[in-house]
């Protein structure tokens, strides 16, 4: 059981961010901004979760069968993180290239304190144990001094794991894939990365935040493992029988001059090539939230709309469904993971052409962090534009891609990739 005190009539954006400083003194925290933005759908302005009471860390094998016990036994708050490579656990896959950060496969934790952010206020949640910690924590927090947010970089010097050369190999090979009708697109990423190197994780995620304000922003700590996310894009939502997916394909950069930049986004909005890579994945969409969607549900609510943020213009489709009450939270994920965007058509089919030509095993990269309600309701990102740190080993990783189709040229592959690193390289490079 929890224990709820409400608070309103907040400067909310200055206690959001003493509560993120707060909240560092625990080992485990999660923190989920949307920024302000205003996108359909959204719940909360923002939610920061600490301090294990429980905790579930999992490989690939028996991972959403170990979690649906989990969730059946707290029945409430959890929050945490799938890794791409629970594919292994839904399809008969392999992941066997290197894996820098050694992170579980699924980490979920019960936490012992929520604040639930909104434009009328805060809620705590505590459990009701600890119930009488609320107005000593809330009094610290109003008096949490804040850290100046910096616009230099951590000085980290970024290798790419795949060169030029070779990533211009692997896209001809993806796209000899293509020709040969074995995938429609398919999503090829490289990783960036450095060893032996400490960052801030705090103070780089403040800076990538501020220089991005995407809608699902993320600073996750669990132990020496973090994930600073500036991801503009949801993966699944329920509340209540309604499911929500919002799959991202189609990039182009943002122009100082305002005309220009907008002349940028309408031409987004109609390129042909752009809008085939949103279509496909919006039918792969279709079709997975149909394995579980009542009959005749499943529509699209937008299609190939332009959002325009900070550092890029994106393509963002909105497609939903109704389902049956008795489906459970975590089937509803298994029917769906990974996530089209970040795979490809068909899913199977890419998901092995991927493993074969990229050099990284993917991890929490492309997977989705958020979290489940004690009522079985969700929310998930999809982790990309993301930095990813170990502490304990030092080594930092962030990866980026895109959808490789037929129409794609090599050389416009690498540029967007450049475009989308570009974030993560100013917080880490300056």
């Amino acid at each position: 059981m929890r224990s709820i005190k409400k608070i309103k009539n907040l400067p909310l954006e200055e206690i959001k961010q003493k509560a993120l400083v707060w909240g560092q003194q625990f080992k485990e925290v999660i923190w989920l901004d949307s920024n302000g933005h205003d996108q359909n759908h959204s719940s909360y302005q923002a939610i920061l979760a600490v301090d294990a009471l429980s905790t579930l860390q999992m490989r690939t094998e028996g991972a959403f069968d170990r979690l649906e016990a989990f969730q059946n036994k707290t029945k409430d708050w959890l929050f945490g993180y799938f890794a791409y490579d629970l594919k292994n656990d839904v399809e008969r896959l392999q992941s066997g290239n290197f894996d820098g950060l050694d992170f579980p496969d699924l980490c979920f934790f019960q936490p012992k304190k929520v604040f639930l952010f909104s434009d009328s206020g805060v809620e705590l949640h505590y459990l009701s144990e600890l119930s009488d910690e609320m107005d000593s924590d809330w009094e610290a927090i109003i008096h949490q001094s804040l850290p100046q947010v910096v616009s230099d970089g951590e000085n980290v010097k970024i290798r790419l794991r795949t060169s030029k050369d070779s990533y211009f190999t692997k896209v001809q090979q993806m796209l000899n894939h293509i020709e040969r009708g074995d995938i429609y697109e398919a999503n090829f990423c490289q990783e960036f990365f450095s060893e032996g190197t400490s960052i801030d994780p705090l103070r780089s995620f403040l800076h990538l935040n501020a220089i991005s304000t995407p809608p699902f922003a993320t600073f996750l700590k669990l132990g020496g493992r973090y994930a600073l996310s500036a991801s503009p894009e949801r993966y699944l939502k329920r509340e209540g029988t309604t499911v929500i997916s919002q799959p991202i394909k189609g990039t182009a950069k943002r122009l100082k001059d305002p005309e220009a930049d907008k002349r940028m986004a309408k031409s987004l909005e109609h390129d042909p090539k752009e809008r085939s890579e949103n279509i496909m994945i919006t039918d792969l969409v279709r079709n997975d939230l149909s394995r579980f969607a009542v009959k005749g549900s499943v529509e699209v609510e937008e299609l190939c709309k332009i959002y325009t943020f900070e550092q890029v213009h994106q393509m963002i489709s909105t497609i939903r469904c109704e389902v049956l009450p008795s489906i459970s939270s975590v089937e509803l994920i298994r029917n769906t993971f990974p996530m089209g965007s970040m795979t490809g058509a068909p899913k199977i089919s890419a998901m092995n052409i991927i493993e074969r030509l990229e050099d990284a095993k993917r991890g929490l990269y492309s997977g989705a962090i958020g979290y489940f309600m004690p009522n079985g309701d969700f929310d998930f990102n999809v982790v990309i534009r993301s930095i990813l740190y170990n502490a304990d080993t030092e080594y930092i990783s962030f990866s980026v891609g895109g959808a490789i189709t037929a129409k794609s040229i090599p050389e416009n592959e690498y540029e967007e990739c450049l475009l989308k690193a570009k974030a993560m390289r100013q917080v880490l490079e300056g």
